[in-house]
């Protein structure tokens, strides 16, 4: 009953969004609004909040790092592999970069930070951070540096094409959340009350808000392409992920919360960045919108799963 109570209301708010756009009440562009209220000032203020006043357990970032993002670089290599095995004449190099991005690339922000908190409450703010901090910043400079070894038409020096994605990143809001959140706490000032209470105002808006827009946002996506790629990118991100990074936080003796966070995080259904990803190249595009919308629905059956196995690991 406690997993329901959890799960059950996240997928809820998903499917409400969904159907607002499905009987009319809104229109498909109304996600772009949305999404930016969430992730430009009701998410970024919620981490703020949370990193400045929240208990954080003792953990190292090092041995956080190595269990999310060691699942990570096992699954990748992974999704390489089949993708090379099930290439064919037309397939190159650079499908399977896109389908290994499709493979990895989870919705920690829309999805990932709703569940994460209700499951595991103000003390996975930490965990969260240290992981949201590098996530994006990573694997876009691995997939487009990866992306540049394969292809046979490379635009630049490696400097070139990082130094955008970085710039971008520096004026990223859930970053700069992060950032002032770490600073701020530092400083020893706190919150005052009226302060705190308008930010917690604020932030109580960015779960649903985010929830909502993620579910508007996934009426342009279809399962359609190569039924197979759908079904492993799937496969990979719903269950072998997720099934690393409970082994790797075992092996590296992760406290409870931080293992959850990890866990959690690595079980979330393929985000609309690897879409985003897909399109950039034109390669896989309608297979991984395909992983994007299946994976989220079946994820609605996986996470209830693995919120009770975290629940039963603390």
């Amino acid at each position: 009953m406690a997993t329901i109570l959890i799960v059950a209301p996240v997928f809820a708010l998903i499917a409400a969004g969904y159907a607002a756009v499905l009987f009319r009440f809104v229109s498909e562009t109304a996600h772009k609004g949305i999404s930016e209220f969430a992730f430009s000032i009701a998410i970024p203020a919620l981490l703020f909040r949370t990193i400045v006043v929240s208990e954080f357990p003792d953990v190292s970032p090092w041995r956080m790092w190595g269990s999310y993002y060691g699942a990570l670089a096992l699954t990748w290599i992974a999704a390489l592999m089949l993708s090379a095995l099930s290439r064919t004449r037309r397939a190159t190099g650079e499908d399977g970069v896109v389908f290994a991005i499709g493979s990895v690339y989870g919705n920690i922000v829309m999805l990932g930070i709703p569940l994460v908190l209700s499951a595991l409450g103000n003390e996975a703010a930490g965990p969260m951070a240290l992981i949201l901090s590098v996530n994006t910043p990573l694997l876009w400079l691995c997939g487009i540096l990866q992306m540049e070894l394969v292809s046979t038409k490379r635009t630049g020096s490696p400097l070139s094409i990082i130094w955008p994605v970085l710039a971008d990143l520096s004026r990223n809001p859930l970053m700069l959340g992060i950032g002032f959140g770490v600073v701020w706490r530092f400083t020893g000032l706190g919150l005052h009350p009226v302060v705190d209470r308008t930010i917690e105002l604020l932030a109580q808006a960015g779960s649903p808000a985010a929830l909502i827009a993620l579910g508007i946002n996934l009426f342009r996506f279809e399962v359609k392409g190569e039924k197979l790629s759908i079904l492993v990118m799937c496969a990979l991100k719903l269950m072998a992920m997720p099934a690393a990074a409970f082994v790797l936080a075992k092996l590296l003796n992760l406290p409870p919360v931080a293992a959850g966070v990890i866990v959690l995080f690595a079980a979330m259904p393929t985000g609309a960045n690897a879409y985003i990803f897909a399109v950039q190249y034109q390669r896989l595009v309608n297979p991984v919108s395909g992983a994007v919308a299946l994976g989220t629905l079946l994820a609605a059956v996986t996470l209830p799963v693995v919120v009770v196995i975290v629940a039963g690991a603390r």
